[in-house]
């Protein structure tokens, strides 16, 4: 008998001695157990204190805390809300342990399932809301911050307080404890120029009920009716270590000093498992999930989770819509900077490419007539499915005029998503790792071009490598910033632990294939102006949204909704910014626009978006529009990855 027979004889022995014994239980990992770098072994997410029983004691604390779900007889084999029915209705996985360590498991499980039941209550339609897990850091104060707390208490305390998006209050790796104590400009900040002030309009959500659940059926129950939920469980060290296959634990470990959000359940070759999100980034085990044996309460899974129903406060005559007067003098932050820092003053540079093009297909203009050219399309809705990735904010944590990064890599994990299927989770690419690298520019502006062909030589990581941080890092490109990873103790109050976290070598890397302009720039600028419209909406429909440049002005960054134009002249001061176009459609009266996606989080504008005047007084949108074409097919990324350049000194990009 080879040795996969036998491994598999061999755990499903192991469940059947559990459910004869009820205490057996063994570790064993189907599929291999080969480390990608060893973590802490410091159990320091949850508090001893709470480790010792008091996690029985919280359920006293909530009223109506019984499970939701119904009992069922037909469960299906296998079930997960990673794939179903073709749509993933989880959102992107996270490294709660950047950009240096935090012991906020709690806030992630419990962001986690509220984020993922919200979109399954939307039916994953746009916009996708992911709530701040930093306001629970920050302002929940029944808990320990970075070091420690319990999803069925933060349910309570989000049902009783509300809680902000992450655009408005984005993670931050630091709590109340450990130097980031709650405020009006924690719950939802707006950084200029000048520093960071409070928002003084945003939408808050809630939860309408919550409450607990344990034991292999019930929790199967809950998961299949209503959604995700947040386990306690215990972290061996062969768990931190574990890369792929079904893990089983060994040490019969009880504790619990961790959360995470149970997504699904399944069967494996006769043993059956748990689908799991975690929340240490991408770089771990399966994309950040794994799998761990079923019905034997391996790693304590299935003692302690409890469950959340999303308040609606989304829909039309639903929100909740805080108002602040904000006295915005007082309030800036101690990283004020110059306001003259990001003016540009009518000195528009276009994108270009500094080793030109990359154009290996025909552009789509060249191929579609205006007559197979719709009147209106818009990838948040292509037959319902919605295929733009995450709104992101590049004015919070602090001001950066990054839009020449977050427009290009916004545009492409959009294109990313739509060559998966959406398969992908919400996908978000970073923008500090591209601005660690200069690949264009620094916080002071860039060229968006030249994160094309960054993508194409070295990859871009997503956000679980390194969170945005809105500033520039003085190294170009060292590994370190690009991606990272650091374990505890977390830090005290002004105090740095670098020496905590270590490089990840072995990441995601997001590449293109190919890249250009929207239009040949051969042709005559008459011409080119002329065929503009057309040849953006070719590419849009056929490849996905492009990143354009635009003259950005005061007006524009005070924008609130309707179809927006605005005549420049002379006199208007404007600066280079950069947004990408994801649609276009047409009014009752003939009105023709473009739907674009800007990085000033879901506060601006139509919850992050802008239509603006298709033909004029629209800005120049039309005029430097870019595009890059990602690569999705394994055999050719395979090809990539053994072509990566990763010089001793690395490329700088600007």
């Amino acid at each position: 008998m080879n040795k996969a027979r036998l491994n598999l004889v061999f755990a499903v022995l192991i469940s059947l001695l559990f459910v004869v014994k009820h205490s057996l239980a063994l570790n064993f990992t189907l599929g291999g157990d080969h480390s990608k770098g060893k973590r802490s072994s410091i159990r320091d997410d949850i508090d001893d204190e709470i480790n010792q029983g008091h996690w029985i004691n919280q359920r006293e604390q909530v009223s109506g805390y019984s499970r939701k779900s119904s009992p069922m007889s037909n469960l299906p084999k296998d079930f997960t809300w990673a794939n179903k029915d073709g749509v993933n209705y989880i959102n992107n996985v996270a490294n709660q342990h950047i950009p240096e360590y935090c012991g906020s498991c709690w806030a992630f499980a419990t962001v986690g399932v509220l984020n993922d039941r919200i979109k399954i209550m939307r039916n994953a339609e746009w916009p996708d809301i992911q709530l701040s897990e930093q306001v629970l850091l920050s302002c929940d104060k029944q808990h320990r911050g970075c070091s420690g707390g319990w999803p069925l208490l933060a349910f309570k305390w989000i049902k009783e307080n509300g809680i902000t998006d992450n655009t408005c209050s984005p993670y931050q790796a630091l709590g109340y404890m450990n130097g980031l104590d709650c405020s009006d400009l924690l719950e939802c900040m707006e950084c200029t120029p000048e520093g960071c002030t409070p928002k003084e309009q945003y939408h808050k959500y809630y939860v309408e009920e919550y409450g607990f659940v344990s034991g292999e059926q019930e929790m199967m129950e809950e998961i299949y009716q209503n959604g995700p939920i947040a386990c306690s469980c215990s972290t061996p060290e062969g768990l931190y270590k574990h890369t792929e296959g079904i893990f089983i634990d060994r040490t019969n470990r009880k504790s619990f000093d961790h959360e995470c959000e149970v997504v699904g359940f399944g069967e494996q070759n006769g043993v059956k498992f748990w689908h799991v999100k975690n929340a240490w980034g991408t770089s771990y085990a399966d994309n950040g999930f794994f799998k761990v044996i079923r019905g034997i309460n391996n790693i304590a899974i299935e003692t302690n989770c409890s469950w959340a129903t999303p308040l609606d406060t989304w829909s039309e005559g639903k929100q909740v819509v805080v108002q602040k007067n904000v006295e915005k003098s007082n309030q800036l932050l101690e990283t004020k900077k110059e306001s003259s820092q990001n003016t540009i003053t009518s000195n528009y540079q276009k994108s270009h490419f500094i080793k030109g093009e990359k154009v290996l297909s025909s552009r789509p203009g060249d191929l579609l007539t205006e007559e197979e050219l719709p009147d209106s399309f818009d990838w948040r809705n292509v037959f319902g499915f919605n295929y733009a990735s995450k709104t992101q904010n590049q004015n919070a944590p602090n001001h950066c005029d990054a839009g020449w990064a977050f427009a290009p890599s916004s545009a492409l994990a959009d294109r990313i998503l739509i060559n998966q299927k959406r398969i992908e989770a919400t996908l978000a690419l970073s923008p500090q790792a591209i601005i660690n690298c200069k690949a264009g520019g620094t916080c002071e502006g860039g060229n968006p071009a030249t994160v094309y062909e960054f993508a194409n030589t070295h990859g871009i990581p997503d956000s679980s490598c390194f969170n945005y941080e809105g500033k520039d890092y003085t190294r170009t490109c060292n590994p370190f910033d690009v991606c990272r990873d650091c374990h505890g103790p977390p830090p005290k109050t002004g105090e740095h632990l670098l020496q905590n976290c270590r490089t990840i070598f072995n990441y995601n890397r997001y590449f293109v294939s190919e890249y250009g302009h929207v239009q040949d720039q051969s042709l005559s600028q008459e011409r080119r102006e002329k065929e503009a419209v057309h040849y953006m909406k070719a590419e849009i429909i056929n490849r996905g949204p492009i990143s354009c440049g635009v003259n950005f002005t005061e007006n524009f960054h005070n924008y609130e909704g309707g179809i927006y134009s605005e005549k420049l002249d002379k006199e208007t001061s404007t600066y280079r910014h950069d947004v990408s176009i994801v649609g276009w459609g047409k009014t009752l009266t003939g009105q023709q626009y473009w739907i674009g996606r800007n990085s000033y989080g879901t506060t601006w504008g139509e919850k992050g978006f802008f239509r603006i005047d298709m033909y004029e007084d629209n800005l120049g949108i039309n005029t430097d529009c870019i595009w890059a074409v990602p690569v999705t097919d394994k055999n050719e990324l395979s090809l990539f990855y053994s072509n990566l350049q990763i010089p001793s000194e690395w490329e700088r990009y600007d």
